[in-house]
């Protein structure tokens, strides 16, 4: 299933095939991209994307979709830690930083949060950001979350350090696709 985002911009289903653009971008925008993203690090090789592509592919309902610009790709965003007895699941996107700043993450939750509410037939979809990640932070913003609160220490940064997640949520009933899917 692709997605268009607008005539630059698609979402394509996450295949193994994608290993190494993605590698080419974590490994281009390494010092930039692990400020925030514990993985960087221990990308060192391909191989590391490879495997967990193939562990990404091999979860039931938690699909994940490249991000590509024309045919660049710029990032990465998707679903994570589906709980399907409870209707909710998360989104989680990383997305290159020559790309930023032009309302594509924004656009591309947008699309994940009409699959979530309409497809996946789910109740709660949450975001969990860095609090002091002002530029992720605005995208559930825009989108209409309410922010739940603050769950200290929550991840473990490069060079051992722990953050403090903002954690954000949207349910059904409030979602408004018109609003929501607004690219801002």
């Amino acid at each position: 299933m692709l997605t268009i985002i607008n005539q630059h911009i698609v979402l394509k289903p996450l295949s193994l095939e994608d290993s190494s653009n993605i590698f080419q971008v974590i490994n281009n925008e390494r010092s930039y991209l692990r400020q925030w993203l514990p993985f960087v690090d221990a990308s060192q090789e391909e191989q590391t994307i490879k495997e967990y592509i193939e562990g990404v592919l091999g979860l039931e309902n938690t699909p994940q979709f490249t991000i590509y610009e024309q045919d660049q790709l710029i990032g990465l965003v998707g679903f994570k830690d589906n709980d399907t007895l409870n209707h909710k699941i998360e989104i989680g996107y990383w997305l290159s930083e020559k790309a930023q700043g032009r309302g594509i993450m924004t656009a591309a939750v947008a699309a994940l949060l009409d699959m979530a509410f309409t497809t996946l037939a789910l109740n709660r979809v949450q975001i969990k950001v860095a609090v002091a990640n002002s530029k992720s932070r605005s995208i559930p913003e825009r989108l209409g979350f309410s922010l739940e609160g603050i769950e200290r220490d929550g991840e473990l940064l490069v060079d051992g350090v722990f953050t403090d997640l903002a954690i954000y949520s949207l349910l059904r009933r409030e979602y408004q696709p018109s609003i929501n899917s607004r690219d801002n």
